[in-house]
């Protein structure tokens, strides 16, 4: 049995590229079980936190499957065009509610549209927050989240 270890930050990092660059995982649970057959021992903080650090990006393989992707380098695509694809590929609806908006979207993929708003940098949303399958979107006034609602929704279809 091979013994299981901690490995520096940049190390463990390098490590993880190189597991989601070759294979697919699709969640951050298969993510430490495939850390821990490369002999590291890592807990599940750490691996949200080399997951952002990372920047990896959660996509879909050829199946549907939920995958872990590294970001492309040195392309430096448009935040919104970025957004706009998420939402197609992952948004349900999006639903007002006074100066919130409710992005509903398939299970995991939330974290992405967040991150993907909070990119753009629009000036209507004052920040976001995400679970697993929602993401609340808030904004300044309710005319402002009509606003907002409107625009995510056309991305969707």
């Amino acid at each position: 049995m091979q013994e299981l270890r901690q490995l520096p930050k940049r190390e463990r990092q390098r490590l993880i590229a190189s597991v989601v660059g070759r294979r697919r995982v699709g969640s951050q649970h298969e993510l430490q079980g495939a850390l821990r057959s490369a002999g590291c021992e890592v807990t599940q903080a750490t691996i949200s936190r080399d997951i952002r650090e990372l920047g990896l990006e959660k996509t879909r393989d050829v199946l549907g499957r939920p995958r872990y992707v590294l970001p492309e380098r040195g392309s430096r695509s448009d935040p919104r065009e970025s957004l706009k694809a998420i939402l197609a590929q992952f948004g349900r609806r999006a639903v007002q509610a006074q100066n919130i908006v409710v992005v509903q979207s398939e299970l995991g993929s939330a974290p992405a549209i967040a991150r993907a708003l909070d990119r753009v940098e629009h000036a209507k949303v004052i920040g976001t927050l995400a679970g697993d399958d929602t993401c609340l979107v808030i904004t300044s006034g309710p005319a402002e989240a009509k606003s907002v609602a409107a625009e995510l929704g056309a991305a969707m279809v």
